[in-house]
């Protein structure tokens, strides 16, 4: 029988009981889930090991690596951002870092790279793990880049590349780092135990990853553009961690890599969403207009390079609900992460939500919990 921690408010208990049931191998793997509803945490559940190597439990307090929902997180600050004058979404992105106008990339939006449209979802020359850790360095080698599309024409999905763009934009038009931004403006207000560049206290309560054979299968049938895009040539394995390699490596984490090194509890991850669209303990991170605006449909439909449908759809950064998300309703928005993390918002149902794991895996165990999450708020 699994040993579930924490637990739900009343009338949230089928949201908990669907949460168990889809655990796999509790003895080998752990996972986390944090829903909010109306501001305030109405599931709170974490069951399994963070390490299976020696059977340390995960608890409360562990975090684990948020892979691509670490995208999200880096779209609200930039949100943010515009929504306080501070950048323009719409302007191109040479206007605050004239390099990247390279190759005819000077029409290049801002919002463009957070739609994944900017043609640069890969690096043509294959990189190493120095180049990609130093965040100046690798955004320099993409600015100089040619686009491997006519920016503005099609999309496909930047799956590291995003990060180390948006880093920079936010470098040059506020002088500060993102991740810094990220921490004083969104975390810090809200008590989130989430972090874009973790610390070494941090890292000490990370969850080491698993993968499973067909995750490892599903990585190796990858499209060549497709995995070029994760691995950039090199710098990480296909399936993103091998042992101690990859997100596994605090190296890695500690970088800041704002694409896919995000870490964080189900519980911050989850609060951080309800804030965009509740007040939450005391703080509420965008306004309705603001919502709207990073939620407005900007790239669907078939990707220039690579995968097969169902697509998913994009807004500012953030995946809308698709066949690819289906989510709660046709209105929430957030971000998936590899191997099954989850963080999102529906603004008409007042819901945060967070799902985090350390077993990479490609079964579907987000659904069935939100099945049960809508049963029960639209009762």
């Amino acid at each position: 029988m699994t040993r579930l921690g924490g637990g739900a408010a009343p009338g949230y208990g089928p949201v908990a009981d669907a949460f168990v049931a889809g655990l796999a191998e509790p003895e080998a793997s752990g996972a986390a889930l944090s829903v909010w509803h109306e501001g305030r945490e109405v599931v709170d559940v974490w069951a399994g090991v963070a390490d299976a190597r020696d059977g340390r439990p995960w608890t409360r307090d562990t975090v684990t690596v948020l892979f691509s929902c670490s995208k999200g997180l880096a779209a609200l600050v930039l949100a943010r951002l515009h929504a306080a004058s501070r950048l323009d979404l719409d302007a191109p992105i040479a206007s605050v870092w004239p390099e990247f106008a390279a190759h005819g990339k000077g029409g290049v939006s801002v919002a463009d790279v957070l739609a994944h449209r900017a043609g640069v979802s890969a690096p043509i020359a294959d990189l190493g793990l120095d180049d990609v850790l130093d965040s100046s360095r690798f955004a320099a080698r993409l600015a100089a880049q040619e686009p491997l599309w006519r920016p503005g024409t099609a999309h496909a999905y930047h799956a590291i590349t995003y990060g180390a763009i948006v880093e920079e934009i936010v470098r040059r038009a506020t002088g500060r780092e993102l991740h810094d931004v990220f921490a004083a403006e969104i975390a810090a207000p809200l008590d989130a135990d989430v972090s874009l560049m973790p610390d070494a206290a941090l890292l000490a309560r990370v969850a080491h990853l698993t993968t499973t054979p067909a995750y490892t299968r599903r990585a190796a049938e990858a499209g060549e553009w497709l995995e070029r895009a994760a691995t950039l040539g090199g710098a990480f394995p296909r399936t993103l961690v091998d042992g101690d390699r990859g997100f596994n490596d605090h190296r890695v984490l500690a970088a800041g890599l704002s694409a896919a090194g995000g870490i964080g509890t189900a519980s911050g991850l989850a609060r951080i969403w309800a804030a965009t669209v509740r007040e939450t303990r005391g703080v509420r991170l965008l306004g309705d207009d603001d919502v709207a605006r990073l939620s407005a449909v900007r790239s669907e439909g078939p990707w220039f390079f690579d995968p097969l449908p169902p697509y998913p759809r994009w807004g500012a950064g953030v995946q809308l609900a698709s066949d690819a998300t289906p989510w709660l309703t046709p209105a929430s928005f957030g971000h998936t992460g590899a191997g099954g993390q989850a963080g999102f918002a529906d603004p008409g149902l007042g819901i945060g939500f967070g799902y985090v794991s350390n077993r990479m895996d490609v079964a579907d165990r987000v659904s069935s919990i939100l099945q049960a999450l809508g049963r029960v708020v639209r009762r």
